[in-house]
């Protein structure tokens, strides 16, 4: 049964990179490889359980808290154009 689990979460992983390579809007690319890395995790848990060994688990909330720190800093910076803007006004309207 776990096998089977892991077979259709690399199946939508790999779905995930089709549309991060098609997507139409740079924020449908983050979309994706945000999603990619949260099925990272689930895959880096399922092979720990799957081995035994419960320190991928360990590894697997690093990577999740680094995805959820890189995701912010990306949609930031393609938000204002800089990752030191203090976030009051959109590139689009500074004059």
């Amino acid at each position: 049964m776990i096998a089977a689990t892991l077979i259709a979460v690399m199946i939508g992983m790999v779905l995930l990179l089709a549309r991060a390579f098609i997507g139409p809007t740079i924020f449908d690319r983050i979309l994706a490889i945000n999603n990619f890395g949260t099925k990272t995790v689930i895959v880096l848990a399922l092979y720990g359980f799957v081995t035994e060994r419960p320190d991928f688990l360990d590894i697997a909330l690093v990577y999740a808290l680094c995805n959820f720190i890189v995701t912010i800093a990306v949609l930031k910076y393609f938000e204002y154009g800089d990752l030191g803007h203090t976030g009051k006004q959109p590139k689009d309207e500074i004059s």
